[in-house]
């Protein structure tokens, strides 16, 4: 059994339990969750609770985390956007709201679920619970995705990856609006010393380098493009909020306000991506739309400054 334990500041005050709990164990549905709390494998301050409890700040909250009992992942027939497939990888682009792999509680409805039905060739590196999956994005992130088809093709993505070679474009709209028309933020990150749900900008963490680009102004807020230098947990949501500009809906990092944007989750997709196939070791290059949802948004906050 894994012991994981939290001290709540003072943001989340008021928040419930459940919602909190959530956030602080993203891999881990809410319903498991929930069934946790229960049966008493959560506690606040020592005690345990119902799952509305409101949290209070500097409350300790402790969860005991059971072993999992490895299922048998299914094959499941979900719709999934393949922009381009070979023997050795596919492209996907991962639509809002989609867990990329199972984890604990979160067993179905994931990409890895959906890319099983879709093919049995699948690296096996990372085990079982994430075949294929050489790299990840937050679940209400959209954007383009590599999955491996073989070991041998993981081995060289992860290499990649690992020597940030791998280009990487993302876009975002963010909050505020900017004097310069491009920057770069160059800002170690590592897991936030007072919010262990969160990461932060501190000395002692790992190198993370983010360049972003204006690319249009609305009335206090920006759409913007983001190329990674390097490709650190949260990355972009930490460093755009570090410097005054968090990304629209973002649960963790945002402006907790009632707007007319109107969304849950970060308003962020990973655009473009290019590497070095595997087998061929030719330079390849792929691209993909904004999301629907994006793109509404934005047609809206161009309404919404023209009526300014």
């Amino acid at each position: 059994m894994q012991e994981y334990s939290f001290i709540i500041s003072e943001e989340y005050e008021g928040e419930r339990a459940d919602r909190i709990l959530a956030m602080l164990m993203p891999d881990c549905s809410r319903t498991y969750l929930q069934k946790l709390i229960k049966n008493g494998d959560a506690l606040i301050n020592g005690k345990a609770f119902k799952p509305s409890l409101s949290l209070c700040s500097d409350d300790n909250l402790l969860l005991k985390l059971p072993e999992p009992v490895l299922p048998d992942i299914a094959p499941e027939n979900i719709p999934i956007d393949i922009v381009y497939e070979n023997n050795d990888y596919m492209i996907i682009n991962k639509a809002r709201g989609m867990v990329v792999h199972p984890a604990p509680g979160h067993f179905s409805g994931t990409l890895v679920n959906a890319v099983m039905y879709h093919t049995k060739d699948l690296s096996g590196i990372n085990g079982v619970l994430r075949p294929g999956i050489v790299h990840r994005i937050d679940k209400d992130t959209t954007g383009l995705l590599i999955i491996c088809k073989n070991d041998e093709s993981h081995r060289v993505i992860a290499a990649q990856l690992k020597e940030h070679s791998i280009e990487r474009k993302y876009e975002a709209l963010v909050h505020g609006n900017f004097k310069e028309s491009s920057g770069t933020i160059d800002k170690a990150l590592g897991r936030s010393p007072s919010d262990r749900m969160k990461y932060a900008c501190i000395p002692s963490g790992k190198r993370a380098v983010t360049h972003y680009e204006v690319l249009e102004q609305f009335d206090g807020y920006a759409h913007i493009a983001c190329k990674l230098e390097t490709g650190r947990t949260h990355q972009i949501r930490v460093h755009m909020a570090s410097i005054g500009h968090p990304l629209v809906g973002d649960p963790l990092y945002g402006i907790k306000e009632k707007n007319f944007t109107n969304v849950n989750g970060q308003v962020l997709h990973a655009k473009t991506l290019g590497f070095k196939e595997p087998g061929s070791g030719k330079d390849v290059f792929f691209d993909s739309k904004l999301p629907e949802y994006f793109t509404e948004l934005l047609e809206r906050l161009k309404g919404r400054s023209k009526q300014k």
